[in-house]
């Protein structure tokens, strides 16, 4: 049974490079757990005989690569997910922002875009959406696509109600989306402001110099080195003074940028990036 399970994890790791050294994409140090889920169901869902055949088929068929990306993609989320960090934002960040007379957002590992719609909403109801500019990205284009529409299933309404009422909401979430039968489609003044692009955070470099960036329960599907690589982007990418929100089940603690970054709210997992103290020596 040891030696079987050796025997997957090497052909992971050769199916991981292959897609790596083919398409660029690089999967090599998402966490072992995530990656060896996703991929021994795609096997049993596809009927494929082995992760060396899937790996045949992925060079040469692109668009499986597609349907395997879907598969790696991060896709768990929903509005005002964890409604006490949007109560949070609203009573610690939200008061450094409008110090701001323009504010810029990246919002990494956006998925399907529930949780920008809900950030927009949030924005609007404290009258900061019209002077903010929020970059949304994720590295699967099919999940990007997805967000643009903004199109979500009626069934998640109830929920999505009651998050949004505990995280504070000011006024009728149902003011904020249209039914349409078994379907919502979110309010298209929310993503006015709203730039949904591709951005890959294995690969890619800083996206652009923010006040706030939001990348919640994503690091956790990556291996430290990957972290320390992701957490590095996101101090280069923040402004001296800029927030980094990250998922509940994440911290700086253990993470070789943590000492740039202080506590905001530590419940939350919201930080501060330290202020930049100029080296007088210098002049």
């Amino acid at each position: 049974m040891e030696e079987n399970s050796e025997n997957i994890n090497i052909e992971i790791k050769l199916f991981l490079e292959a897609i790596f050294q083919k398409y660029g994409y690089d999967f090599r140090n998402y966490s072992l757990a995530h990656i060896k889920r996703r991929i021994l169901h795609r096997l049993s869902v596809s009927h494929i005989g082995s992760i060396s055949i899937m790996q045949d088929r992925v060079l040469r068929d692109p668009d499986f690569l597609q349907q395997i990306l879907l598969d790696f993609s991060i896709n768990v989320t929903e509005m005002f997910r964890d409604p006490d960090f949007y109560k949070a934002i609203r009573k610690e960040v939200v008061p450094l922002l409008k110090t701001y007379p323009f504010i810029k957002i990246w919002h990494a590992g956006c998925s399907t875009g529930e949780e920008v719609y809900s950030m927009a909403i949030l924005l609007q109801e404290e009258g900061l959406l019209e002077r903010t500019q929020i970059y949304a990205t994720d590295f699967n284009q099919k999940v990007i696509k997805s967000a643009k529409e903004g199109i979500y299933s009626v069934e998640n309404v109830k929920e999505y109600t009651q998050n949004y009422l505990r995280a504070g909401g000011k006024e009728s979430f149902s003011d904020y989306y249209t039914a349409h039968y078994d379907r919502i489609m979110m309010n298209k003044d929310l993503c006015e402001n709203v730039l949904f692009t591709h951005h890959n955070l294995v690969t890619d470099s800083v996206f652009s110099e923010v006040n706030l960036v939001i990348c919640r329960n994503v690091l956790i599907y990556f291996e430290r080195v990957l972290q320390n690589r992701v957490v590095g982007l996101f101090k280069d990418s923040l402004l001296s003074g800029g927030i980094l929100c990250l998922g509940s089940k994440e911290s700086l603690q253990f993470n070789e940028h943590a000492q740039h970054f202080s506590p905001l709210v530590a419940k939350e997992k919201i930080y501060r990036k330290n202020y930049m103290i100029p080296n007088l020596l210098d002049d």
